[in-house]
């Protein structure tokens, strides 16, 4: 039996002042992940937020080993089919990596390209370093809303030390604190806090005038986000320690897969009914217009 509400056929898209609404009545946002137009349709189905096309699709969806190698057109591909699943939650897309270091210019020229051609409600970059805290003010300048993002950054990872969790020295912990308050200065209307202690969390959301939305940064944060592949178990291996997994598909998937293997090498499968019917007479016709006319079987 289904537990996902019912949801009113009347449903409003998620606009910027509903985020504030809730952050302002202490309702937690949801956040997930989706690539394309069935992982969109379940995030829609289940009612969260916000969809985010997150680069980590490179490596759930496209198999790269980081989220650096993920181009913007690959980017545009699964936004742009994650929109077609999306009408209520607000769509924000990653820019990937090496699409707006560079200059504000063509952070605003990356920014603007998956409003015109994927129909984002936002897009979303990573740090809180004084350039991206100038891509992301330019971008808002430009008329396109902007996510920040800030903890533990994937794009810049192996100058994090890896994948791990930031914010656990004094210096750190400034250092994130500084960058989440310069993106939320230069416009940002939501900001990601990844991977940094709970006592941290605590400590600086009441500076916070813009929603924040945690992933493994405890339960102080506005809202909440996971990737969705980790949350529904379709990826190999546990995964990070923030990551609860409510479902277990990459193992039903498989046993499918191999259901379907073993009925086919077994003759079990296609059964007769899975099968189409034709009229006997329609199949003397058809022999006799293929010029055999005796039954082939005779």
């Amino acid at each position: 039996m289904s537990t996902r509400p019912a949801l009113p056929a009347d449903r409003k898209p998620i606009a910027i002042p509903d985020l504030f609404e809730l952050k302002r009545a202490g309702r937690k946002i949801v956040m997930v992940t989706a690539y394309d137009y069935p992982s969109a349709l379940a995030a829609e189905a289940a009612d969260v937020d916000m969809v985010l096309v997150g680069d980590s699709g490179a490596m759930t969806v496209l198999g790269h080993p980081s989220t650096v190698e993920v181009t913007v057109e690959e980017m545009l591909v699964l936004t742009r089919a994650t929109r077609r699943g999306v009408n209520h939650a607000m769509l924000v897309a990653d820019l990937p990596f090496g699409s707006y270091e560079v200059s504000d210019e063509q952070a605003i020229a990356t920014a603007v390209r998956f409003v015109k051609e994927a129909r984002v409600d936002a897009v979303k970059l990573e740090r809180g370093d004084p350039d991206s805290v100038s891509r992301a003010r330019a971008i808002v300048a430009a008329g396109v809303p902007v996510v920040g993002h800030v903890g533990l950054t994937p794009q810049s990872a192996t100058a994090l030390g890896g994948y791990r969790a930031q914010g656990r020295s004094a210096e750190s912990a400034v250092r994130i604190t500084d960058g989440l308050l310069a993106l939320q200065d230069a416009g940002c209307f939501c900001i990601v806090l990844e991977a940094v202690p709970n006592a941290l969390t605590a400590e600086i959301m009441p500076l916070t005038t813009v929603p924040i939305i945690g992933i493994g940064a405890g339960p102080a944060t506005d809202g909440q986000v996971l990737v969705f592949h980790d949350l529904l178990g379709i990826r190999e291996g546990k995964g990070a320690k923030f990551v609860r997994r409510y479902a277990d598909l990459l193992d039903a998937m498989a046993d499918g897969v191999a259901a379907y293997a073993r009925e086919t090498r077994a003759v079990s499968f296609p059964a007769p009914e899975h099968a189409y019917g034709i009229d006997e007479a329609e199949l003397v016709r058809f022999r006799e217009l293929r010029g055999g006319g005796a039954d082939p079987r005779a």
